[in-house]
């Protein structure tokens, strides 16, 4: 088996499971007052510093989640309530077209439930917010403005945004800024007090620690509205039982992904370019998506033209190699992703497209593997979309 879906969730490293599984069998609620519960809020609260740390954070700004979805959730609404909570006419909501799911799908739920208006920024032919843009769309009504959120590197076509000089336009206009750094912490520099975010969403599972755990790193002075209440854990914005032992596996493995980041960029990089430029080399009328090179290091994301992207993936399945299409299925049937359908491209192309992604297990010979098998999958594939008279 050849894993090359990085992108979705990389194996936990070695320092991560240790730290974990350390913590798996010992007793303790961090927000139990006795020794057993003192013993985990240290765990927590040591582990909330190498966090910060690894991010160029406060503690204070370490908000502990379920993940990034969560994190997401909790910066769009939290903000957007606040906002509006302030001034009525804060109703305004400005994402990027090509936003993960999760962070679309909330601000599309205040839409709905709360005729919020949301305005999709359109991105150019490479999947990149232009600073102009966003200016404009501000200067409709800057008073109208709840909140801006855009991704720091996108998930399907690995294009990075110029974070720092959107979130300047932003605050020239004193409007709040979030970032989903999913994807880009541990593969790029992430310093959350340079960049200058209000908040930035990060997950555990995407730096080789534990699923079920991620953070939102929030300035101090940001009010948040909760989405959970209870406990009155994490600063009163995010009740709920802390988990320490996930909370320790992301610590560890945050810790090293940011620490061997460059050495590992460098890495991925390499492996990056040598399958674009094989894959182009070998596989006729394919098209890569996304910024050649302002991208994410481990990021290969095809458009094979006549195919479906879904059948290219079940054939290579089919052959030991293992990868993504950025399409959704509904009702088993494949529908256009959003990123490519934003960035330009027509429907059919928006639903051929799949994502190689490598991580701190992929070498040379992953590609190598892909190579042996993807020519004469995308023939069949595209035998297999033609219309019969046509074969």
């Amino acid at each position: 088996m050849t894993y090359l879906d990085h992108a979705a969730t990389t194996p936990m490293l070695p320092e991560a499971v240790a730290a974990m599984t350390a913590e798996l069998a010992k007793p303790g609620n961090p927000s139990s007052l006795h020794s057993s519960g003192r013993r985990a809020r240290k765990v927590v609260e040591e582990a909330r510093e190498i966090v910060a740390a690894a991010l160029g954070a406060r503690p204070v700004e370490v908000i502990f989640t379920s993940g990034g979805t969560e994190s997401n959730n909790l910066a769009v609404k939290g903000i957007y309530w606040s906002q509006r909570k302030k001034d009525k006419n804060r109703n305004r909501i400005l994402i990027s077209a090509v936003e993960h799911h999760a962070v679309l799908d909330p601000v599309m739920w205040l839409k709905e439930e709360e005729n919020a208006n949301v305005e999709l920024l359109p991105v150019d032919s490479l999947g990149r917010v232009q600073p102009e843009t966003l200016r404009k769309a501000i200067e409709k009504n800057p008073q109208d403005v709840a909140l801006v959120s855009i991704m720091w590197a996108n998930n399907e076509v690995g294009t990075v945004q110029p974070i720092k000089e959107l979130v300047k336009i932003a605050h020239e206009f004193n409007i709040p800024f979030h970032t989903d750094a999913v994807q880009a912490v541990g593969c790029l520099e992430v310093h959350f007090q340079d960049c200058g975010v209000d908040a930035l969403t990060v997950s555990g599972h995407k730096v080789g620690g534990p699923q079920g755990i991620g953070a939102l790193i929030v300035k101090r002075d940001l009010e948040l509205t909760p989405v959970l209440h209870g406990g009155g854990q994490e600063r009163e914005v995010r009740s709920g039982t802390l988990a320490a032992p996930q909370i320790a596996g992301f610590a560890a493995a945050i810790k090293v992904a940011v620490s061997q980041r460059f050495n590992r960029s460098s890495r991925l990089t390499s492996l990056r370019k040598d399958l674009i430029n094989k894959v182009m080399q070998t596989v006729p009328d394919v098209v890569l998506n996304g910024d050649p090179e302002l991208r994410l290091p481990g990021n290969v994301h095809f458009t094979f033209k006549g195919c479906e992207g879904d059948a290219v993936l079940m054939l290579l399945d089919a052959q030991g190699i293992e990868c993504s299409t950025g399409s959704a299925c509904s009702a088993g049937i494949p529908q256009p992703s959003h990123v490519l359908l934003a960035m330009g491209r027509d429907e059919q192309s928006a639903r051929g497209s799949i994502r190689f992604s490598f991580g701190s297990s992929s070498t040379p010979d992953d590609i190598d593997d892909v190579l042996n098998v993807l020519p004469s999958v995308v023939e069949r594939a595209r035998k297999a979309g033609k219309p019969i008279g046509k074969l």
